[in-house]
């Protein structure tokens, strides 16, 4: 198995699979509804549909620097907000489906990548360059990857407190 197919396996147990630090992203959001998602049982804190969306976000801005895009913040933003008029059920099986998008367009784009590329640098490596730019394609990876861990422990923890107001 290739680095790049080892990758791609560490970024779908994350998203879907058994991952060791845990659940995986998909696990923790069934069963959570659009209320739950847009509540705030921790004050300060980002709700479960915020960190959906910056996920998505940053899935899809890895998945283009892998296709050879110019780094920059994701189109969306980096805390990309729910749409406008969107806190519904709707809107947040839509949310979820962003995110499963940008963990496909993420592997699709890793699909035939070559493992060479895996040491070339992304982007630039200047003061104000965006996030992630001047590191290898390897790190930007396995840093999707930590991304995602981190969050989802978020997940889960905001997924406690709102069980414990119940």
């Amino acid at each position: 198995m290739s680095e790049v197919d080892r990758i791609r396996d560490e970024l779908r147990r994350a998203d879907r699979g058994a991952p060791w630090h845990g659940a995986s992203v998909s696990a923790l959001l069934d069963g959570v509804s659009a209320a739950d998602a847009r509540a705030r049982p921790v004050a300060g804190a980002h709700t479960i549909w915020e960190l959906a969306l910056h996920m998505a976000a940053w899935r899809s801005e890895a998945a283009r620097r892998v296709a050879g895009a110019v780094p920059g913040l994701p189109s969306e933003g980096d805390w990309p907000p729910p749409a406008e008029g969107a806190a519904t059920e709707a809107g947040w099986t839509a949310a979820r489906g962003a995110l499963t998008d940008a963990c496909s367009m993420l592997d699709h784009a890793l699909q035939p990548w070559p493992e060479a590329r895996l040491a070339d640098l992304v982007g630039s490596m200047a003061p104000e360059a965006p996030l992630g730019t001047g590191t290898s394609f390897y790190v930007l990876l396995h840093g999707v990857a930590q991304h995602d861990a981190y969050h989802a422990g978020q997940i889960a923890l905001l997924k406690k407190a709102l069980a414990a107001q119940s």
